[in-house]
């Protein structure tokens, strides 16, 4: 799907990948560095969390397969998160220091909210992995925003999903999308009645950062389009350069 902003092309984006260790899924730590990297080059992998306490054992095998640095930040006092601050300190120096144009914050914690916002002031790209608990605040606040749900691997998450659409709530959970989705054409409706697939697909991440169409059981946009053919209709044109895809409202 299209990008939220015009900023720096995302093939020539250098994304610093920075993880709330307490606060995210080792097991999914190679598919949340592929979603990064369909936004640019990761160049900066940290993952931050105090070593030396069990609940980070889960990740020590995988950082060391997907060469990424580990950032030892200790607890000074219960119940009070020192990660959050190390990460955010990190992030701004990375910020200032001009070696990434990218961010990609991986957390479920509403504490990242102000940091997205301000990294985004800044004029620079910020994406968010998290789960759909995760507070609309940090999702509105980021550019870009994945749900692990959506990235689980088969077995956890896909069985539901295809239940669902097969049974009785088919038509629920094929709807809930529609608003969006008309209100994103709206926004990028050209005179003669037809909108681009790519413009409408960067209108529905303004709209909601968190729009990914397997929320809905569809890898891509033109297939969740697809699946309200009463309200929509595609058109395919085959020009100098790659096909382009238009939508229109019947």
């Amino acid at each position: 799907m299209a990008e939220k902003t015009d900023k720096e092309p995302k093939a020539q984006r250098n994304i610093a990948f920075l993880v709330d260790g307490d606060n995210a899924q080792p097991k999914l730590l190679e598919r949340m560095i592929r979603e990064a990297e369909k936004q640019g080059t990761i160049t900066i992998r940290r993952i931050y969390g105090d070593w030396t306490t069990p609940n980070m054992n889960g990740w020590k095998d995988t950082i060391h397969i997907h060469a990424t640095q580990p950032i030892q930040q200790f607890r000074y006092t219960v119940g009070k998160n020192a990660t959050d601050s190390a990460l955010i300190i990190d992030a701004m120096d990375i910020l200032h220091s001009g070696v990434a144009d990218g961010f990609c914050i991986v957390s479920s914690d509403s504490d990242y909210t102000r940091l997205a916002t301000r990294i985004r002031e800044e004029g620079v790209y910020v994406m968010g992995i998290g789960e759909k608990k995760t507070p609309k605040a940090f999702v509105k606040a980021c550019d870009l925003f994945v749900y692990t749900e959506n990235i689980t691997p088969q077995g956890n998450e896909k069985p539901p999903a295809v239940k669902t659409r097969t049974k009785s709530k088919k038509t629920e959970k094929q709807e809930e999308p529609l608003p969006l989705l008309i209100e994103a054409f709206e926004m990028v409706m050209e005179e003669d009645g037809w909108a681009r697939l790519s413009a409408m697909g960067s209108a529905l991440l303004k709209i909601d950062p968190g729009f990914d169409p397997r929320s809905y059981g569809q890898k891509q946009l033109s297939q969740l389009i697809k699946a309200h053919s009463k309200t929509f209709e595609l058109k395919y044109k085959d020009e100098t350069g790659p096909t382009t895809v238009s939508v229109r409202m019947k």
